[in-house]
């Protein structure tokens, strides 16, 4: 599994790859279990579907690394529209924002003004989720949430349980209310940054949900959101809300659309918070890579359509 998962990674930084796997039918139906489809309106429409089994939602329009202020300005109007729309439809749901996505290669500045744009323009009940891409931007991402924080009461961002310097990351935040959705990590880290083997990933995940959780996190109003589609970990989670006698609203989970579909039903019916993630776009190919990776076995699934 360790060697697939290496060979996935691989596959989802290929631009050849990026080009020629959304021509081929196979691929493109493969990708649909876990994106309800490439436009907006697909998105808009899972949402509103989800809504109606008390699941919220989280929209993500697909991309990184944009290399034009033009398609900066493009991505920042786009999120813009979203917002109305879902406002105009009455959605439970949030946006996650990629940096990179926003201008961050190109200038700092430029970002976070087209960040600041996106979270003026969302309801202040909800959150502006900032996604953490790779190691090599986890240093400028926190910076640029810490200023938005200071700002904004609704914005929140993603921390990475596979990376060593998470549970440091994590207690230098806790002070500030943040909202932390906590995820496992799913891009390709040389050694000595992150956990190499899924049990280390996995006990440190719930260490870190623990810290979440903790008195001092809750008393700081920190709104910890567990994206994870583990259902072991889920277990210890829910255990461990149990046994220190802590309200359902003091988490909630997070999951991708198209993942787990009886276990997000299953939460949301018991009065768990609970909220999917839908990706759309058609620059899905790395993003379906590391969602392969962040579980091998589906790619028997993929299989199962080419054969």
């Amino acid at each position: 599994m360790a060697i697939m998962r290496s060979v996935l990674l691989a596959c989802s930084q290929s631009r050849w790859l990026r080009e020629q796997a959304p021509r081929h039918v196979f691929m493109r139906r493969a990708v649909a279990r876990f994106m309800p489809g490439e436009s907006v309106e697909d998105a808009l429409a899972a949402a509103a579907e989800l809504g109606k089994k008390s699941i919220g939602s989280v929209l993500t329009h697909l991309g990184e690394n944009v290399s034009d202020p033009a398609e900066a300005e493009r991505v920042t109007h786009h999120y813009l529209e979203v917002l109305e729309r879902i406002r105009a439809m009455n959605l439970n749901t949030e946006l996650s924002v990629k940096l990179t996505q926003l201008g961050l290669d190109l200038d700092h500045e430029l970002c976070y003004s087209n960040l600041e744009r996106i979270i003026q323009h969302a309801d202040e009940k909800g959150v502006v989720w900032i996604d953490m891409e790779a190691s090599n931007y986890v240093d400028v991402t926190l910076e640029i949430y810490r200023r938005a924080r200071r700002s904004f009461p609704n914005v929140g961002v993603c921390l990475q349980a596979y990376l060593y310097r998470t549970t440091r990351d994590l207690e230098s935040l806790i002070s500030m209310g943040p909202a932390i959705r906590l995820v496992k990590g799913a891009y390709r880290e040389p050694p000595d940054r992150a956990f190499r083997r899924k049990r280390d990933v996995d006990e440190n995940y719930f260490a870190l949900c623990k810290t979440l959780l903790s008195p001092e996190a809750r008393a700081a109003g920190v709104r910890a959101a567990f994206a994870t589609h583990d259902r072991r970990l889920i277990r210890r989670i829910l255990e461990f809300v149990e046994l220190n006698r802590l309200e359902k609203d003091s988490l909630e989970f997070q999951m991708l659309y198209g993942i787990q579909r009886a276990e997000q039903e299953r939460l949301a019916r018991e009065g768990w918070r609970e909220r999917v993630l839908i990706s759309y776009g058609s620059y899905w190919f790395p993003w379906f890579m590391r969602r392969l990776a962040e579980r091998p076995a589906n790619v028997f699934f993929l299989l199962r359509n080419l054969f």
